[in-house]
Formats: structure tokens, sequence, C-alpha cells
């Protein structure tokens, strides 16, 4: 019988209680997941990388090896570690490592400039880098000629061969094996493997950095929390259905977003993991066929490689979550075609990557396949470790920080702002305190994304605020435009963009990307297939927004996880205004 004595009223003000620690009251954190799994299943593969096969016994003893010698590098709690890398088993191994050691990892996008990596690396503070040869040797000279990154760690190649250090002048270059050679504990020193005990002692402290794109200004850096990493590693357990017979394909980039946390979500259930360095179609399906892979997540643009490729068949039992933009109707029902379970969900760097998904419900199984497509196009409801995702109506710049925000109604017309909060929302801009303050306006992140809730609570994005055209006084969703546009058969992939108009202001216009099969010299202006994509469209949305303006483009202008670069065709599009009348437009 427990004594509840305790309960009653005392007698004397309570003095404060300092927090004692114990087996009730363990931090988060992801590192937990590695330990279990090494602990659980110590000889089942947890990594693949090309001929590499790494057991999660052997993982967990190269993260002990690696925290030690960033240790004896001099890292101290809280430094930053830079990995500039693509998908690779070092790439992962530094998730888990990197944190065991104290630090917080920063995972730099594979495809940024020389100059963009410095102002990273100059920023985060980063002494010590990971990295391809490749690509440590593209922007070495740039970084030890400023003074920033220290030491620089060759990992090894895809083939699995360790590369040979070349080019020694700029800071101190090292092998990955070298460096992990520096971590075998030798018997007599002080510190042994009690050092790294797989858990933190506060929580909320960073375990990564995320830098945003930073398409249309500096990138900040995105802080996430063990605490929220171990949150919305659990969440993608759910939501991707991942158990121990998992076996993971990265084609998503572990750089974005901590890979969306789901390095740490498929250790949470001792999955396999495969690292694919490069996307490509028939790279894909031989790993899917030889490896069994069961998961994978991309952009859209993924979901097109993946059933475009020539060796695409039926692969029953093969599970696809999409995000970076809503997936059009017609690629999810060509997935489907395929076998293939596509999971929409939604997010941005500062929330970890997924917030929300759009969870099927039963009824929609009875559906036709271009009408369940549709409903699986929305954003949906929030992940189980995720708070609610609001649409509220707009907040004006620079409104004060206690602002309370209003719901818009559950209609599925009245468009609002998304808001997001709890655990699955970063913790602050690293060094950028008044960024920090201006996205938690009324306490709730600010997405900039504009959307309808509709009656059954699941939200569906319009477009992004910078992204809404408005021609002749009426706001037109750019992504339900271009949604009707690809359900042509004869585009492979559209964006669509406001272009200046001396009438209506702003007119739309429809960056093209056609069928190989179709002849591009029919779709130049006037030519018959532009006629057919407008007859088309007209049969689906209104009148006033369907495009009379477009451009035939070999590929839409990207970021490295495949969102549309669409200020780069805003700015051609002006800029072809301003030299065609001589007017600048502001």
């Amino acid at each position: 019988m427990p004594d509840l004595s305790s309960f009653s009223q005392p007698s004397q003000p309570a003095q404060p209680v300092q927090p004692v620690r114990s087996g009730l009251d363990v931090p988060l954190t992801p590192l937990r997941f590695l330990e279990r799994s090494a602990d659980v299943h110590p000889g089942r593969t947890a990594c693949v990388d090309g001929p590499r096969r790494v057991t999660f016994a052997a993982m967990r003893a190269d993260a002990v090896l690696m925290a030690r010698a960033l240790r004896r590098r001099g890292l101290r709690p809280g430094d930053r570690v830079g990995m500039l890398a693509s998908n690779s088993y070092e790439a992962l191994l530094a998730q888990f490592a990197v944190p065991l050691a104290g630090g917080v990892l920063v995972a730099i996008n594979t495809r940024l400039a020389p100059a963009e990596v410095r102002y990273i690396c100059d920023h985060a503070g980063i002494r010590i880098l990971f990295g391809e040869q490749d690509l440590i040797l593209a922007c070495r000279r740039t970084l030890a000629s400023a003074g920033l990154v220290e030491t620089f760690v060759l990992i090894h190649d895809g083939d699995g061969s360790q590369p040979q250090p070349r080019h020694p002048d700029g800071g101190v270059v090292t092998t990955v094996d070298d460096f992990l050679a520096e971590g075998v504990h030798h018997e007599g020193e002080p510190d042994d493997d009690t050092t790294f005990p797989f858990a933190v002692d506060d929580e909320t402290s960073p375990i990564a950095i995320n830098y945003t794109s930073g398409t249309t200004g500096r990138p900040k850096g995105v802080v996430y929390t063990h605490r929220g990493a171990y949150l919305n590693a659990l969440g993608e357990v759910t939501t991707q259905n991942f158990s121990r017979d998992t076996v993971y394909l990265w084609t998503l980039p572990m750089f974005h977003c901590s890979g969306w946390c789901t390095g740490w979500a498929s250790m949470a259930v001792a999955a396999t993991q495969i690292a694919l360095r490069a996307v490509r179609g028939p790279e894909m399906w031989k790993l899917i066929d030889d490896e069994g892979v069961t998961s994978l997540c991309g952009a859209p643009a993924v979901l097109t490689t993946l059933v475009g490729d020539d060796a695409a068949h039926r692969a029953e039992g093969l599970s696809v979550v999409t995000a970076g933009a809503p997936p059009s109707p017609t690629i999810i029902e060509q997935c489907e075609e395929l076998g293939i379970v596509v999971t929409h969900v939604y997010g941005l760097t500062e929330s970890y990557g997924p917030y929300t998904l759009c969870e099927p419900q039963p009824e929609w199984a009875g559906l036709p396949v271009a009408a369940r497509a549709k409903l699986k196009a929305r954003q949906g409801v929030p992940m189980i470790t995720s708070a609610d995702a609001r649409v509220v109506e707009a907040v004006p710049v620079g409104a004060p920080a206690d602002t309370t925000l209003v719901d818009v109604p559950s209609d599925g017309e009245t468009m609002g702002e998304i808001v997001l909060g709890g655990n699955g929302v970063m913790k602050e801009y690293f060094h950028n305190p008044d960024a920090t303050a201006e996205a938690f306006v009324g306490g709730w992140f600010h997405t900039g994304d504009l959307a309808v809730k509709h009656a059954d609570g699941y939200i569906q994005i319009l477009d992004r605020s910078k992204d809404v055209v408005i021609s002749g006084g009426e706001n037109i969703s750019t992504i339900e435009v271009e949604q009707a546009v690809i359900s042509h058969p004869a585009i492979a992939d559209v964006a669509v963009v406001g272009a200046p108009d001396d009438r209506w202001g702003e007119r739309l216009r429809a960056y093209v990307v056609l069928d190989p099969s179709v002849d591009a010299t029919a779709a130049v202006p006037g030519g018959e297939v532009e006629q057919s994509v407008i007859d088309h469209c007209r049969g689906l949305i209104a009148g006033y927004k369907v495009p009379r303006d477009y451009r035939v483009i070999d590929e839409l202008p990207r970021t490295s996880t495949g969102k549309v670069r669409k200020n780069v065709l805003r700015d051609e599009a002006w800029a072809e205004h301003e030299e065609a009348t001589g007017n600048r437009v502001n």
C-alpha cells in the first residue's frame, strides 16, 4: 500500500525542491535508439552503403570511436560539427556520434556554392568538417584561408574505398578511418566507454542545426533539440508504419531537416537503412528489388523519377512518403497503378520535417483512383506527436508578440495561414533572436503557408503567401492551377507564377516541361498543345484561373530537396517585362 501522507496539506510553506534524477526521470534523446538496437539486435544489418554492410553492434562501436575522437580533438559541449556529404554511412553515423560526444551536428546541403558553405561554417562556428573528398576540395581552400575549419575528415567513397587526401594546403586533412583510430581506447587511459552513456542531462539541449534553403536571403539555422528529435522520430515510426522488418531507402537527402528524423526513426525499431548517394531511377529499382526495400521518402520529383523509369514495375508492399510540395493527383494515381502506397505529409525545416499527414479514411478506399488521389493530395492532420495545426487569420507584419490568433472557419473556403506548435517545432533560430520572435508571434510558429481547413479537420494548402497571384483583384492559388495543368497527358512538370500585366496587375504564366513523347515544336505559343492545355483546364478550374501564357523549358529550377525555385521564374518574368517596356517594376 503506497504512503499517501505526502498528499496532505503542509503546515509550513513548501521549500523549493531540487529535481532528483532517477530511473523515473530520464531525459529523452534518440541516442537511446542506437543503444537499444545494438543491445537487442547486435548482428542485424543497420546500414548498407555500397558494398559495406554494418551491423548495429558495429555502428554503436563506431559511434563511440567517433565521439571519443571528437573529444580528443577538443570538442566541447555544444560545439558544432559539420557534415558535407551525400547519403552515406558516415552521414548517418554522425547523427548519433556527434551528439554522443556532446556536440551539435550541422548537415550541410551538398549543392551549395563554396561561399554559401563558408557562410554556414562561419555562422555555426564549425571547426571540424566531415565530407566527401570532391565536396571538401571544392570549398576547403576558401574555408581554411578564412581561418574557419581546422580539420577536414574525408569519408568513404560510394564504392567503399577510402580516398587518399589530396592538396594538403589549408587545414588538417585526415581520413575517417584514421580519425576513428584516434578514438580507440587504450588500457590505462582515464576515459572509457562509460564516458558515453547514450543519454543527456538536458533534453532541451541542441542535437542538430539545419539551415534553411535561403533562396531569398541568408539561410537561418534551425535548432533541433534531443526531445524534439526523439518525439518526431516516433511520429515518423507511426506515420510510415516502420517496424523491425522495414528496409528504408535513403532517397531523401540526409542533410534535409535531419533527414526528416527518419534516421532516428529507423533506428528506433532496428530497421535496415540503405544509403543512396544519387537518386536515379535504375539504381532505385535495383535496390528495391535486390534489398527488398519497403519504404522511401522524397519530394514529388522523386516519385516522378521512380514511376517514369524504364525499370518501373509493380511493387506491392512499397510505401512512399512525399512532401516538399503538394503532390499532384496525377502522380499519386500513377504510383497507385504500380501498387505503391503514397502518404502525403507536410512540414518545414522549422518543424523537424513532417508535422502533418494526410491520414487516409476507410471510406476513401471505395472511391475511384482519381477521386482518392485528390483527397490524398491534401496536407491532412497532425501526426500523433504534433500539436494542432491551426489555420488562422493573417497577422500583420510587426504585430506584437502577444497577438491573439483567430482561427478561420472550417469551411474549406476561408483562407488563412498555417501555424504550428508543440514538440514538433524548432527551439529557435541559431543566433537570431529577432527572426525567432517574428516567427512565434502569438505563441505559435508562422509557416507562411496559406491554406483552408475542411469540415473534417484536414488542412489543404492553397499557396505560399509569396506565391499567391493577384490578378484583377482576384487571389489565385498557383497550386490549384498547377494541379489542373499537370493533369494534362502532355505535361510532365509545371510551375505557375505571376508575371506583370499592365491591365490586370499580374497574369498567370505557366512554365511547363513536356512529356518526352510529345513533339516540343508543337508546344510553341499558339501551337496545338498550348490550346489543348487551355481547353483541358477550363473543364477543371474557373476561367480566370486558366493560364494563357506558357513557356516550355527542359526542366524546372529546383532546390536540392526538390522544391521549385519559383523566385527564379518570377524574376525572369519580371525582368522580361522590364526589358520589353523599359519600365522598372518594384
